[in-house]
Order: C-alpha cells, then structure tokens, then sequence
C-alpha cells in the first residue's frame, strides 16, 4: 500500500509540475511550489523500501513513466532524471545506513534532496544557487516533520 502511495506521489507531483507556474524569487530566481510537495516523496521511497526492498526503484521508474504521459514529457523527463539521480543517493544511504529508521529517513533525504534540486533545475534551465538551497529547504521540510514524529513516537 505505501508503494501505491509513493507511485502515486511521483505521478502528482510530476503533473502539479507541469501545470502550477514558476514563483518569481526577489533575486530574479523562478521556484516551484511543488517542491513543497517532493520532500514527502522521499519519506514515501523510504517507506516504499521496506515495504517492497529494493524493488522500489522499479516503482520509480514505473511512476516515471506514467508521469511522461500524464505531464509535459520535458518536465516529466527533467523529474524523472532528478528522481533517478536523487532517489539513488537516497536508497543508497538508506540502505546502507545502520542507523534508526527516524535517522535514516532525516540522512537520506539531505542527500537527495539537493541533488534532486540541482538536477531537475539544470534540466528545467532554471539553475541558480537561490534557487536550489529554496527547493532543497522546503523539500526537507517534511523530511524533518516526519523525522520529528518519529522521535516523539520513540520509534527507532
């Protein structure tokens, strides 16, 4: 059932992408608001993994190309690049970290976040340093918000 929600994550926030406009930052950067939304799709990957191990690279790859068909094909292949690339890093220190679940979730996603950043900007032609530390702060958001339940919850 996570994998669902991960895949179905993936394929809304690649359409949402595609359809809410860029916000013009004061420095003349252009952010997506639906970077908010991607700091989840992390926690959800790593939920995904030990639902289904390491068969949700399959499922990214699957919701990638679902996302082509359902949002412009340049931003679904610019999010699937930088899904690709980001959610490696990700499933990488995920699964090779030996830490607490709570801890995984917080280090992987601040590997990948600014990788996913970094990728899906260049991609976009929307690259700038503001541009990516903003992507990358609100993507984390909700990797803390569930790093920070976790703790409270004490669960490991």
């Amino acid at each position: 059932m996570l994998t669902v929600l991960y895949i179905a994550l993936i394929v809304a926030v690649n359409y949402g992408f595609s359809v809410v406009p860029l916000i013009p930052l004061p420095t003349g950067d252009m952010f997506p608001p639906m970077s908010l939304v991607v700091g989840f799709i992390f926690v959800a990957r790593d939920y995904a993994q030990r639902e289904i191990g390491h068969w949700v690279i399959a499922a990214m790859l699957f919701a990638g190309v679902i996302s082509y068909f359902m949002a412009s094909p340049a931003i679904a292949l610019a999010s699937v690049s930088a899904f690709l690339v980001s959610e490696l890093a990700d499933w990488a220190v995920y699964t090779w970290t030996k830490k607490p679940f709570r801890d995984r979730v917080l280090i992987s996603s601040a590997v990948g976040t600014p990788l996913d950043s970094i990728v899906f900007l260049v991609l976009i032609g929307h690259f700038s340093i503001i541009a990516v530390l903003a992507m990358t702060a609100s993507k984390m958001i909700g990797a803390l918000a569930v790093w920070y339940a976790l703790s409270k919850r004490n669960v490991a």
